[in-house]
């Protein structure tokens, strides 16, 4: 597994994402329990595991799920849109009433350009093609951090809609430990 910081211009910018500047952490995923499990999914899973560690608990608020957690001493909300990926940007209007913008935000999501296993953290770009991505750059432009969590792809394009939307392949075990080392990178952002 590979960390790297970087933004947009591919330069280091570990400034950018010190804890100090993140207000809230977006997992992106569909909603119910019959999509958890999918690639597609995996950021509810690892904000699941950040509250989980921190004893936050969830509660609805208009179309997402939120939490309230302390990171290197700062307040910070947790969300997981109950919206389905197309519409995940409609949660940022919610945290412009905060005043929480663009660059106090980051979002948690799964990566088909980067190998199974690899996380890394972004500030800036486009959407690839992610229309979770796409659909919050529409509302507050590109300008967030991003973890990208990498999920690998498959070898015929075709089939990507397919392979976001099936479980992972590889060991339960496997998936459980890189999600507690995103989690535990989101961590070392505060510290």
């Amino acid at each position: 597994m590979s960390l790297d910081y970087k933004n947009s211009a591919g330069k280091s910018d570990l400034g950018i994402i010190g804890g100090a500047e993140i207000k809230a952490i977006i997992g992106l995923g569909n909603p119910g329990s019959g999509y958890y499990r999918h690639r597609h999914s995996i950021g509810f899973r690892v904000v699941d595991a950040l509250a989980k560690k921190l004893g936050a608990q969830w509660r609805e608020r208009e179309n997402m799920l939120l939490a309230e957690v302390q990171l290197g001493g700062h307040k910070v909300l947790l969300i997981k849109p109950q919206t389905f990926m197309n519409n995940s940007g409609k949660v940022i209007s919610f945290l412009i009433k905060q005043g929480i913008e663009a660059k106090n935000i980051l979002v948690v999501h799964d990566e088909l350009e980067l190998p199974f296993g690899d996380i890394k953290f972004k500030v800036g770009g486009s959407h690839k093609g992610h229309n979770g991505l796409k659909s919050i750059i529409a509302v507050c432009g590109p300008e967030f951090v991003r973890l990208r969590f990498g999920i690998g792809r498959p070898e015929d394009k075709a089939q990507v809609a397919d392979y976001v939307l099936q479980n992972f392949s590889e060991n339960a075990d496997e998936i459980g430990r890189l999600i507690e080392k995103a989690v535990q990178r989101l961590e070392e952002l505060f510290s």
